[in-house]
């Protein structure tokens, strides 16, 4: 348990900051999962729309080091394939 003042603000201000970043990673989870869901029930046009609300969020997450910028580039290139690949099967 801290003992000191300053100790104890320490504590406070992790306590607030995770629960900030708990609700920005369930916050982009949830984009991400309307993405898989619009590709899943297949739908090109559901599933663009999707992605370019996740993509900022992604981004976002990212730069708030909830994500690592990398991981967050990974998750964005993986689905833009998947959504461009939805929408060449619908057109073809």
């Amino acid at each position: 348990m801290a003992n000191t003042t300053s100790a104890k603000k320490a504590t406070r201000k992790i306590a607030r900051r995770t629960d900030v970043n708990k609700a920005r990673r369930s916050r982009v989870r949830t984009f991400v999962r309307q993405v898989e869901e619009a590709i899943a029930s297949g739908d090109a046009a559901k599933a663009k729309a999707a992605f370019l609300a996740a993509q900022p969020e992604l981004a976002r997450a990212a730069s708030k080091g909830v994500l690592h910028s990398n991981t967050a580039s990974r998750k964005v290139s993986r689905l833009a394939a998947r959504v461009k690949a939805l929408s060449v099967t619908a057109t073809a």
